[in-house]
């Protein structure tokens, strides 16, 4: 019995698959076995990199198309000269001359992904691509054969749920291919949510294939597990923003402010369908211009005085007239400028060529009614529950967005500052610090007039006005010595206390006690952003929580990606944009669903080694049609 199977991984990515496996272990008879990778292949160099960072494994780029392949994926006549086509020989030198135990494939699925039009699946490029299932199947397994003189043990192809519509016939090629070998097939969606015990949903597909000579033991179903909500998944992660301790891949994503705002209104769990029913007049900011803004004067009447400060609707001077002289005739056409009604006719369609010659508009309202429009657009998931899928989209068509109640958890001020306790209560934590403002309790204390020695007096405060009480021998005003409201003291704050700084002006002189009560230390600050401009913002949203992107780190996290590097760093992407590493990210294999699966063929293999073909579990049989396993038990 082995103690390290081998498996090599085609288009590997960033390495999320070979993570899992790495993680793998199984014991048997008082031995440990574990998976070592070989390499992995992936025509793209900067993965390729990513990988050997990742995982510490070998990545070997190389493209695994062929030579129609690559013509009708690039658009191009023929490829150029640098580029070779891949041959049995070529992945047999990089599997390091031995026939690997599991090959575990992971082909682009772009074509077959639902986040692409049915149209644009169908063009050439994406067929091509399609196809790389098949050629990555067919050239490793040659290479196995030709060169190795074996099979490997099992054939593993991941891919999205919707390749079993898109790519059915690709799908019954690839069966007949790995059956026409020895194989036994078995293909099924799973969530590797559930298999992982990730903070997600992720539906996917999985094709695994048994060569029943190298490996009789069958394949059981991994565990289900309970799944994570998004906040046990970043809870304990630094706050976004924070770089130093999150990586550059820990940046909040710049927005334009018109989506920072939409993002407020969308209530946790709701999507951009929420805001259909948002009264934004309840919310928007108002502006009430002096008398004569905007106002359009009359042709034949006097004109108002001319102002300096004359503009269309920030003066109320001359600043608009209603001119007849458009040179419009009684013969001008009625449609110029029209827009038609959806559910009305259209006028005659004439020759003209612009809206302003007649040429038809329509109000057309199909925009949020397209069917291939995804629910998660603008989403904002709550903090205490699974996220949805993460994919490599862009924020606003279904990257998903948190609530994030953290935003004033972690400032240094306590949630019991000034708490006054009830004296019928239980009191708080007693901790070091000295302050009523800092932690320090109060009590409200019914015992104060409890005592009848006490004098009507005590605390009092006299009118300047009226006569004082009786003059005691006490010396102190808790009790009797009377205070008086004395109205002389006259004192006035220092100029500049509360000022507010002009944004145009030379500043006040900066002093060492730097506060809005004590000085000019306020600033018309005019840098509000503008309604497409991109910027970080904090919207406070209803439910009292910041509702913002998750950062890529926080993706990779969600996706099962360990929180820091081999190295030591956060974990992060090297050499490419950000949009490109949530995309690296979006299509990764998840590690846990991987891990989830690696032990499970781990142990099977484990089992055929030590001669065991059949065993019962309490799992589900993976890799065994039904009525070849009623053969089994029956024989």
């Amino acid at each position: 019995m082995k103690s390290k199977y081998t498996v090599a991984f085609l288009f590997g990515g960033i390495g999320g698959g070979a993570l899992g496996f790495k993680g793998a272990r199984s014991e048997y008879m008082g031995k440990n076995a574990q998976f070592e990778s070989i390499c992995s292949i992936d025509s793209d160099p900067v993965v390729c990199h990513n990988y050997e960072k990742i995982t510490g494994g070998k990545a070997v780029p190389m493209d695994l198309f062929d030579t129609q392949q690559y013509r009708d994926f690039h658009g191009v006549d023929e490829p150029p000269q640098e580029w070779n086509e891949a041959e049995p020989w070529d992945l047999w030198q990089a599997f390091e001359g031995q026939v690997p135990d599991v090959i575990f494939t992971s082909p682009p699925c772009k074509g077959f992904s639902g986040l692409l039009p049915e149209k644009s699946a169908s063009s050439k490029k994406y067929q091509a691509l399609n196809l790389l299932t098949i050629r990555g199947i067919d050239i490793s397994l040659k290479a196995c054969r030709d060169y190795g003189g074996e099979l490997p043990a099992l054939f593993l192809l991941e891919n999205v749920p919707r390749i079993m519509t898109r790519g059915k016939k690709i799908l019954e090629k690839i069966k007949q291919t790995l059956r026409k070998y020895g194989y036994v097939v078995n293909d099924e969606t799973h969530d590797c949510g559930e298999i992982g015990g990730l903070g997600q949903h992720r539906k996917r597909y999985l094709l695994i294939a048994r060569n029943e000579k190298r490996m009789p033991a069958f394949v059981y179903k991994p565990e289900i597990k309970p799944l994570k909500t998004i906040g046990e998944v970043i809870g304990n992660l630094p706050l976004p923003g924070d770089e130093v301790n999150g990586g550059p891949m820990h940046r909040v994503p710049m927005l334009q402010r018109k989506t920072w705002e939409r993002l407020a209104f969308i209530p946790a769990g709701g999507d951009w369908r929420d805001l259909e029913g948002i009264e934004f007049e309840k919310y928007r900011l108002e502006h009430e211009p002096r008398a004569g803004a905007w106002a359009v004067d009359d042709w034949d009447h006097t004109g108002r005085t001319v102002t300096g400060g004359a503009g269309v609707g920030r003066s109320n001077g001359l600043s608009a007239v209603n001119d007849p002289r458009t040179g419009f005739k009684s013969g001008t056409h009625a449609s110029i400028y029209r827009v038609s009604k959806d559910s009305e006719p259209a006028p005659t369609v004439t020759g003209a060529m612009g809206p302003n010659n007649g040429s038809l508009c329509v109000g057309d309202p199909r925009l949020n009614e397209r069917d291939s429009r995804h629910g998660s657009v603008y989403r904002i998931v709550r903090y205490d529950e699974p996220a949805p899928c993460v994919t490599g989209t862009r924020f606003g068509s279904g990257a998903i967005a948190i609530a994030d109640p953290r935003l004033y958890e972690k400032s240094p001020k306590f949630n019991h500052a000034y708490r006054v306790t009830e004296w019928d209560h239980t009191a708080g934590t007693v901790a070091g610090s000295g302050g009523p403002s800092n932690g320090a309790h109060i009590v409200s204390d019914p015992r104060l007039n409890a005592r009848s020695q006490r004098y009507p007096g005590t605390f009092r405060v006299e009118d300047w006005n009226e006569s004082s009480n009786t003059i005691l021998g006490q010396t102190d005003i808790q009790c009797g010595a009377p205070s008086i409201n004395d109205p002389r003291l006259g004192c006035k704050p220092r100029a500049g206390s509360y000022g507010v700084q002009d944004w145009n002006q030379t500043a006040a002189t900066v002093t060492g006690s730097g506060d809005v009560h004590s000085g000019n230390t306020a600033v018309a600050d005019p840098r509000i952003p503008e309604y497409n401009e991109r910027c970080v913002m904090i919207i406070i949203s209803e439910d009292g929580t910041w509702h913002r992107p998750l950062t890529t780190y926080e993706l990779g996290a969600l996706q099962g990606f360990p929180s820091h590097l081999p190295d030591g760093r956060p974990f992060q992407i090297e050499g490419c944009s950000d949009a490109k590493a949530r995309e690296y990210v979006g299509n990764a294999v998840p590690p846990d669903a991987a891990e989830g699966m690696a032990n499970v063929i781990l142990m099977a293999m484990v089992l055929s080694g030590a001669g065991v073909t059949f065993e019962f579990g309490w799992q589900d049989i993976w890799v065994s049609p039904e009525e070849e396993l009623n053969q089994h038990i029956l024989q």
